[in-house]
Order: structure tokens, then C-alpha cells, then sequence
């Protein structure tokens, strides 16, 4: 019998020792485990979908090139908002600046050093087109052109203003209509059309407001003048 009991006396020292030990490898791993854990996620962002998109000059997802600027516009919202035009991440143009107003409203920027030259706007429903004719032209050669609309920017445009604003790189505003949203960056001195303009047409069926279309919005880099 005392054979017995010391051999179950040294089974039960060896099983505590083997559970010791088994404990004791357990706990070490999850230990490693979060360590290794711990460093991962402090050399992670803490949550991957809230880390916000870069954003570059003007609000732009892009990086310009060199010799270039950026740039990001809108219309008009409705009769309501006034556009907005940023270049180089300077806001040339708001309704917070207090210098946009219905009709055509266009900044002016000097081609080379990328500095306003003037901001202003032509009313194209109640006022005459023929200060807009007279700025347009104005204009020196290389300076770069932006414009935007804001409520109605076409009732009082005539030909010869058309065809001013057509070379100046315009593409649409041969076709610009009562109410319709229209946003162009061109250049005096452009040999081609310009690949920045946008228009969307007032109508009933489409309109996003009543009686207006919806906003239009645009952004891109706009060539230096280098010569």
C-alpha cells in the first residue's frame, strides 16, 4: 500500500508539473501573441477607413505638375449660391468673398505669375452686354480666362459677344441657353479649344431645381504660360 501511495504521490507531482508547465507555454504564447499584436497595430492606422483622402491645392484628390496650377469651380446653384473659383489654392471668386452676382462672373489671371489681374461680373438678364464685349476685348494675350454662371448667363449674350468668349477657347457658348449652367477656363492667345468647360442644359425634365439645372463642378490643371 505505501508503494502504491508513493507512486501515485509521484504521478500526481508529475502531472502537476506538466500542467504547470503547459499552463505556463500557454500563457507565454498569448502573451507573445499580444505583443506581436500590439506592435502590428501601432505601426497600422488605427482604423484604415477612417483615414481621410490627401487633398492638394483647391481641394484637389491630384497633384498638379510642375508648371502648372491647380484649379476647382462651380456654378451657381439655382439663383440661390453663387459660384466659386480657386486657383493655385487661392478663392478668386465666392459668394463669402462677395463678389459673384448673376450672370456671367469671370476672373482674370495674369498667364505667367499666376496673380489676379480682376474679378467681375455681367448681369446677362436685367443689364447690357456691352461692357462684358468691351472687357473681352481687353484682354492681353496669355492671360488665362476663367468663367462660371449664376442664374442666367445667356439672355443678353449676342454674336459678337459669343463669338468674343468662342475664342477665347469655348466650344459651347455658341449654344448657351436661357438658365443653363456653364463653367469654362480658357486663355487669350489659345490656338486651340480648351479642354476645361462644362454645360448642362435648363430643362424641365432634368432640372435638379425648379427651373434651374443642377450645379456643375470642375477641376484640372491649368498650363503656365512659359514664353
Amino acid at each position: 500500500m505505501v508503494r502504491v501511495g508513493g507512486i501515485l504521490k509521484i504521478a500526481a507531482l508529475v502531472f502537476a508539473f506538466l500542467l504547470a508547465v503547459f499552463l505556463a507555454f500557454q500563457l507565454l504564447e498569448i502573451n507573445m501573441d499580444f505583443n506581436l499584436n500590439s506592435v502590428i497595430s501601432r505601426s497600422m492606422p488605427a482604423n484604415e477607413a477612417s483615414i481621410k483622402p490627401l487633398k492638394y491645392k483647391c481641394g484637389m484628390s491630384k497633384l498638379c505638375p510642375a508648371g502648372h496650377w491647380a484649379f476647382k469651380m462651380a456654378s451657381g446653384a439655382a439663383s440661390v449660391v453663387g459660384p466659386r473659383i480657386c486657383l493655385d489654392d487661392k478663392l478668386l471668386m465666392s459668394g463669402v468673398k462677395n463678389n459673384v452676382g448673376r450672370g456671367i462672373n469671370i476672373a482674370l489671371i495674369n498667364g505667367k505669375t499666376g496673380d489676379l489681374i480682376n474679378t467681375v461680373f455681367f448681369d446677362m438678364w436685367g443689364g447690357d452686354v456691352a461692357p462684358l464685349i468691351k472687357l473681352l476685348k481687353e484682354i492681353e494675350d496669355g492671360t488665362i480666362v476663367m468663367m462660371a454662371s449664376f442664374d442666367d448667363a445667356a439672355t443678353k449674350l449676342n454674336d459678337e459677344a459669343r463669338k468674343l468668349i468662342a475664342d477665347l477657347g469655348s466650344s459651347i457658348v455658341s449654344n448657351l441657353g436661357f438658365r443653363d449652367n456653364w463653367i469654362f477656363v480658357g486663355g487669350k492667345g489659345i490656338k486651340t479649344k480648351s479642354p476645361f468647360e462644362q454645360h448642362i442644359k435648363n430643362s424641365a425634365g432634368t432640372n435638379k431645381f425648379e427651373g434651374w439645372p443642377e450645379v456643375l463642378e470642375m477641376d484640372g490643371c491649368v498650363p503656365q504660360r512659359q514664353d
